[in-house]
C-alpha cells in the first residue's frame, strides 16, 4: 500500500546535480600562490622552511634572519648599521634581534678587546639545535630515540630603553648593578644572557643622573611575594615602566661614568681620576 503524502511539495533538486564544491574548486586553482621559479646559479643564499615559515617569529625578525644569513662573514649587524640599512628602525630591530637570539637563530656575547673595549660578538646559526656537522655520519634508525618531552621555547623578553651615549664605563656600571641584585632578593638571580639584554636598560636609567644605589632600590623595592618564574622579564618591565624623565638641560653627548681612583664611587668625567669629593681632600 503506498503511504506516501501527495500534499507534500517535492523536493527541489540541486542544479548541479549535487556538485556544490564547485566554487570551492575554482578558488583552489586560481586562488593561491603560483611559483614562477628560476635556478640560481650565483649569488643565492639556502634558508630553511624552519626558518622561513617560523610559527612565532615575527616577519621582521625572519626578514632580518634572511638577511644576515646572506651576508659575508665579518659584516657588521649591529642595531645602527642594521637601522641605517632598513626604513623598521632601531626599536623593531632591536626586539627582532632579540626573538631571533632567544629563537636560537642568533648568538651575541659581549667580548673584551686587546685595547680594552667591550664589543658586541654575533654568530648566525642557519640551523637551531644541529648537534651534529655534515661529515659526522648520520645515526642508524635503531639508535634514534624519541625525546621524552618537546624542547621548550622561551619567548623573548620585553625591549628597555637604550642609553644616548653606551659608553663602555656606563656599561660596566650597569652590569655591576644587576649582578648586585641577588644580594637583596636572591629570587634577582639572572643569566648571563638576560644580563646582557638588560644592561642598556639600566644604563639609560643612569644616564639621567641617577647614582648606582638608587636604580638598586628602584629594582628591588615592592616586588612580588609570589614566586619569580621570570625575573628578568619583570626587570625589563620595571626598567620601561618606571623610566625616570631626563633632567633638565640634558645634552646628547655627555661624559662617560668614571670609578673614583680613592673611594671607587661612580661620576662623570671625560678621563679617569678622582671624583669632586675626593679631588678636594
Amino acid at each position: 500500500m503506498d503511504t506516501r503524502n501527495t500534499s507534500v511539495r517535492p523536493h527541489a533538486q540541486s542544479r548541479n546535480d549535487g556538485k556544490n564544491h564547485s566554487s570551492r574548486s575554482t578558488r583552489r586553482r586560481y586562488g593561491g600562490v603560483v611559483h614562477d621559479n628560476a635556478r640560481h646559479t650565483t649569488r643565492f643564499t639556502v634558508v630553511g622552511n624552519h626558518l622561513a615559515q617560523h610559527e612565532d617569529l615575527s616577519l621582521v625578525a625572519i626578514g632580518l634572519a634572511v638577511h644576515i644569513q646572506s651576508l659575508p662573514t665579518g659584516a657588521q649587524v649591529d642595531i645602527d648599521t642594521l637601522a641605517e640599512r632598513f626604513p623598521e628602525g632601531r626599536t623593531r630591530i632591536a626586539n627582532a634581534l632579540r626573538e631571533l637570539e632567544a629563537h636560537g637563530y642568533l648568538r651575541r656575547t659581549r667580548v673584551r678587546t686587546e685595547g680594552g673595549r667591550m664589543v658586541t660578538r654575533t654568530v648566525s646559526c642557519n640551523q637551531p639545535g644541529r648537534t651534529t656537522t655534515e661529515d659526522e655520519p648520520s645515526p642508524r634508525p635503531q639508535d634514534r630515540r624519541a625525546p621524552d618531552k618537546p624542547p621548550r621555547r622561551h619567548r623573548a623578553l620585553p625591549s628597555v630603553p637604550q642609553p644616548v651615549y653606551p659608553a663602555p664605563d656606563l656599561l660596566q656600571t650597569a652590569l655591576g648593578v644587576l649582578s648586585g641584585l641577588r644580594r637583596t632578593d636572591q629570587r634577582l638571580l639572572i643569566s648571563a644572557t638576560d644580563a646582557e639584554h638588560l644592561v642598556p636598560g639600566v644604563a639609560a636609567w643612569l644616564e639621567r643622573d641617577l647614582t648606582p644605589e638608587a636604580v638598586h632600590h628602584a629594582l628591588t623595592t615592592n616586588l612580588p611575594q609570589d614566586p619569580l618564574h621570570r625575573p628578568a622579564a619583570l626587570l625589563a618591565h620595571r626598567l620601561t615602566a618606571q623610566l625616570p624623565p631626563l633632567p633638565p638641560f640634558h645634552r646628547a653627548a655627555r661624559h662617560p661614568l668614571q670609578n673614583c681612583d680613592t673611594c671607587d664611587r661612580a661620576y662623570r668625567a671625560p678621563e679617569p681620576g678622582s671624583c669632586r669629593d675626593c679631588g678636594a681632600d
